[in-house]
């Protein structure tokens, strides 16, 4: 069977596979996901010796040390993929939640009800943890899911999509419901793209390569997070140590995702007494500093910034730095620069705040918090599928209520249209 014909009988098999899930009473679906979590803790032998092949693979090719850190699958991580599907079993259901009734002269009572989107293909790289989030949000949401892996982590994947297979048949779910595209060819993300009678939206989670050759060549909606070019802003009144830990945090913690701190903005009032110490405590990270003229004077270990350097995404312990002359400055360069995906500021006013709030453009802007906290789960949303940087439909991380959308129900009694 070819790569097309491979793919064409998977979004068939999806697209019946939904109907059936989109009825499906929230019971029967978290006892789904309950087996799956069971079964990965089962299984932490099996898939940690899988994932150590594709490591292997991924060490000889020479793969960066960020694609690595999202490729490895160890215990905690095994642990985490099960805690995170029954966080999501905790959660509501949003099908079937009516958002809104309202009442018409006519007597027609109108509202809006939440339904499954129907058949969502993902596409991504490594993040191996990603094949259980999105089957798992999928399934809870109603959808039937189609999971094309990248190539580099084929051996975690293929492991990955039995358990979801089995434990779908165990528990009486079509296994269409869930499934993990067996072709490391990019031909099959090419055939995948061209599924529109059977599929209703491509999310792609990966590096801006991938998500423009996905935009590019979809005939399907594309949920688009193209980089994560992050900010935090240390105001003229900020409190200095808050500053330092939050800054700290948001660009050494795990500097090699997408709401890492890829940029520091620091007012010219607190320039001086903030940078040269932040920096020392950055060399000792192992932080190169990229700084502008300002920053320089005052960090002369750091090198000169480049036009290239502040819309980078570095995804690595590499951080740009600029002093800015006034909160102007910094919500220009956060517009010009930025990514619209995470921006934080650091200060005690609370008008400048609100302000920083209400005028910065992003799917999730901090007062006095790290930029590590754009994530679904430490947002309260349980697991996620991705960060949506666009705004249709959603906006921010995408969790069980950005999978589902909304169908207007009428209930009348023998009205008619004069």
């Amino acid at each position: 069977m070819s790569v097309e014909e491979t793919i064409r009988d998977m979004a068939l098999a999806a697209k019946k596979a939904a109907k059936v899930v989109s009825v499906l009473s929230t019971d029967k679906k978290n006892q789904a996901l309950e087996r799956v979590a069971e079964k990965l803790l089962e299984e932490t032998k099996t898939i940690k010796e899988e994932n150590e092949r594709d490591l292997a693979h991924a060490r000889e090719k020479g793969l960066s040390d960020a694609m690595v850190d999202r490729l490895t699958v160890t215990d905690g991580v095994i642990e985490s993929m099960a805690t995170g599907l029954r966080d999501v079993i905790a959660l509501p259901d949003p099908v079937g939640c009516v958002t809104g009734m309202w009442l018409r002269p006519n007597g027609l009572q109108v509202g809006r009800v939440r339904i499954p989107l129907g058949v969502i293909g993902m596409i991504y790289e490594a993040r191996p943890n990603a094949t259980i989030d999105a089957a798992g949000l999928c399934l809870k949401a109603g959808n039937a899911v189609i999971l094309r892996g990248g190539s580099e982590a084929i051996h975690s994947n293929s492991v990955l999509a039995r358990i979801i297979q089995q434990a779908l048949g165990e528990t009486g779910i079509p296994e269409g419901a869930a499934q993990v595209v067996p072709v490391p060819d990019r031909a099959a993300v090419k055939a995948l793209l061209l599924q529109e009678e059977c599929m209703d939206l491509i999310i792609p989670r990966g590096g801006e390569g991938l998500i423009r050759f996905v935009v590019e060549n979809s005939k399907i909606p594309v949920l688009k997070h193209y980089k994560g070019v992050c900010h935090v802003y240390v105001d003229r009144t900020a409190d200095l140590h808050m500053a330092e830990e939050i800054s700290y945090n948001a660009k050494v913690q795990r500097p090699g995702v997408c709401n890492a701190m890829e940029t520091l903005l620091v007012h010219e009032a607190s320039a001086e007494a903030f940078l040269p110490q932040m920096a020392g405590r950055f060399k000792t990270a192992g932080v190169e500093l990229r700084g502008c003229p300002r920053t320089c004077k005052m960090v002369p270990e750091a090198k000169q910034a480049t036009e290239a350097d502040w819309p980078a995404e570095y995804l690595d312990l590499v951080l740009a730095v600029k002093v800015v002359s006034s909160m102007d400055g910094a919500i220009e360069h956060i517009a010009e620069y930025g990514s619209a995906h995470t921006e934080a500021i650091v200060t005690s006013d609370y008008n400048r705040a609100r302000r920083f709030l209400r005028e910065v453009d992003a799917s999730v802007v901090l007062v006095n918090a790290s930029t590590r906290f754009n994530d679904g789960g430490e947002l309260g949303l349980g697991a996620e599928i991705g960060i949506s940087t666009t705004k249709l439909h959603a906006y921010g991380p995408m969790a069980l209520e950005e999978l589902t959308t909304t169908k207007f129900i009428v209930l009348g009694d023998g009205q008619i249209r004069t």
